[in-house]
């Protein structure tokens, strides 16, 4: 290809990308046939002690989706009627089962089974596969166009799905208020001047210091990472750190990467995170936060090996800023910085906004580490925080700023990005095409896990735990949440590593390394789509740069999964 014709090649819009997912994941719903598990709960010591119960499926009750074997119901389930103690064992309602019975059904479907309590769990508990016609497995496919109240789910709709799915505690809909709540907020404090002016003075009294910043930042990043699960909570963090970072002559990407990377990174070496490696162990029945030793020389060390690598970008962009992809849209930042510079004055109502800032930051830590705040009370901590911030404004009259130009800062700061939270539900649909992340309901994404667990037994230990961590790494691509993905994973996963002679222990080191360092680069991340929002930052163009340090990592964490098989860590 010409030189010529490769600079007429445009990067796809993350709209356009996410729609092609979209379309692939829908044709390899007709390839690949529908699968279940069963599930139950399993009891965990999380790491305050405290008992905890988590519902995880059992991988040796995989099947794939059969039609009901009609010949073999209509000859059993009578029989089952007369059986009273099985039916009560298994919570079946037996006057309504035997009246059913004594209807004479001309054929039996599922809906009506599941009515008298004969779910497709409790038939397959009795018979086994028995009552399904197991000639030709079943596809759960959508069709094109559809709702559920109307034609059922089509592909097409995967925008309006995504956006309403979960609640106010998770994607979708709890991380879109969240984005369209900090950014008014944060817009409201941008428009005081403060940031700016907070920024001038910091670079002003720490001149050739400034390169130290990132190194410390990204490892106090990484810690929040390693200790709480730090993720939905870099977003309004990032809209500091952005103006912040270019300001030091740096670019947008390395913003995102001193933050969310950073917690990523931690999170996938941690040694005590509540949301990763506590419920994994305590899902793979290995003492929780046991191996916290291994862990913690990987955090510190990983840590400074992925700093080290961001660094090296970061220099390269400060020597020569138009190598950066994002130098165009920086630029107006970058401009903003060297026009006011000269007449910035840092006044005492900026230096209170920035206090009351600083203390609602602690707020939010405390919050989440002592109370168990997420996303409901982050956000409004976030507008607790805008708004006090306006009124100072107001009253110490910074940039014209009053009660109205409030409101329009408020409502600018949250059009502006509406965009990224119709991203965050596209993602969403991604999954939503494929079935869904439930185990215990038919779906594609059920039969690529168990297919993926198979194909690791009778491999070499080695080989056996990179082959667990690809398959975590590509298992976040479609399900980005840790804790699910630990529920979905982890008890197939577990048993697996005993058949092929690795420790269970490793076995969630590959889960958390494949579940964190992958939820830096995946667009169904809700949290990372949402930071790559307030940095102005087009997923295509995050990838390109991602895709390199997703590679650095991988060889890192191959290396420490081979330092864990020779020293057969427990």
């Amino acid at each position: 290809m010409s030189k010529k014709k490769l600079a007429k090649f445009k990067t796809p819009h993350t709209y356009a990308i996410i729609f092609v997912v979209v379309v692939l994941s829908w044709l390899l719903t007709f390839l690949v046939p529908a699968g279940k598990f069963s599930t139950h709960e399993v009891e965990y010591k999380d790491s305050t002690g405290e008992t905890k119960s988590r519902t995880v499926l059992r991988a040796e009750t995989f099947r794939y989706k059969y039609n009901l074997n009609e010949e073999f119901l209509s000859e059993n389930l009578p029989k089952l009627a007369e059986d009273e103690a099985l039916l009560e064992e298994n919570g079946v309602d037996i006057e309504a089962f035997n009246a059913y019975i004594e209807s004479a059904p001309q054929e039996f479907t599922q809906g009506d089974l599941d009515e008298v309590g004969l779910t497709d769990d409790t038939l397959y508990d009795i018979y086994g596969e028995d009552f399904y016609d197991t000639s030709k497995k079943l596809n759960k496919t959508a069709g094109i166009w559809g709702t559920d109240d109307f034609g059922g789910f089509g592909f097409l709709n995967y925008v309006f799905e995504g956006l309403v799915t979960g609640d106010k505690y998770g994607s979708a809909v709890g991380i879109v208020a969240l984005l369209l709540v900090v950014g008014g907020a944060f817009e409201i404090i941008m428009a005081t001047g403060a940031i700016d002016a907070g920024i001038y003075a910091f670079i002003d009294k720490s001149r050739g210091l400034e390169r130290l910043a990132l190194p410390i930042l990204f490892y106090l990043f990484s810690l929040g990472g390693a200790t709480f699960g730090m993720s939905e909570e870099v977003v309004p963090f990032s809209m500091v750190m952005v103006p912040f970072v270019i300001a030091l002559g740096y670019d947008s990407i390395v913003a995102v990467t001193v933050t969310f990377v950073a917690s990523q990174v931690g999170n996938a070496v941690s040694w005590m995170s509540p949301f990763s490696v506590a419920i994994a162990q305590g899902i793979a029945g290995i003492p929780v936060l046991s191996g916290a030793g291994f862990r913690l020389v990987c955090w510190f060390v990983v840590t400074g090996l992925a700093a080290a690598y961001m660094m090296y970008y970061a220099e390269k962009i400060r020597k020569n800023p138009t190598e950066s992809p994002m130098y165009e849209i920086d630029n107006k930042v970058r401009t903003r910085f060297h026009e006011e510079k000269s007449d910035q004055e840092f006044k005492l109502g900026h230096k209170i906004i920035l206090l009351e800032m600083l203390a609602v930051l602690i707020w939010i830590i405390w919050g989440v580490m002592a109370k168990g705040y997420y996303i409901p009370e982050i956000a409004s901590q976030f507008f607790v925080m805008g708004f006090v911030a306006g009124i100072t404004a107001t009253i110490f009259k910074l940039n014209g700023m009053t009660l109205n130009s409030m409101a329009s800062e408020f409502q600018k700061g949250a059009s502006g990005l509406a965009g990224t939270a119709v991203v965050v539900g596209m993602a969403k649909g991604i999954l939503i095409v494929l079935g869904g992340s439930d185990a215990n309901s038919f779906s594609t994404l059920n039969t690529i896990l168990n297919s993926m667990g198979g194909l690791l037994q009778g491999v070499p230990k080695f080989i056996a735990a990179v082959g667990m961590y690809i398959f975590q790494s590509c298992f976040n691509l479609v399900v980005t949440s840790n804790s699910g993905q630990a529920a979905l994973t982890m008890p197939i996963m577990a048993p697996l590593s005993d058949l092929v002679g690795v420790s269970r222990q490793i076995a969630v080191l590959a889960y958390q390394m494949g579940a964190g360092f992958v939820d830096a680069f995946t667009p169904v991340s809700a949290s990372l789509i949402g930071v790559l929002g307030v940095a102005g930052i087009d997923w295509s163009k995050w990838a390109k740069f991602q895709a390199k340090m997703q590679l650095f990592l991988f060889v890192i964490g191959c290396i420490v999964l081979f330092i864990a098989v020779s020293i057969n860590f427990q």
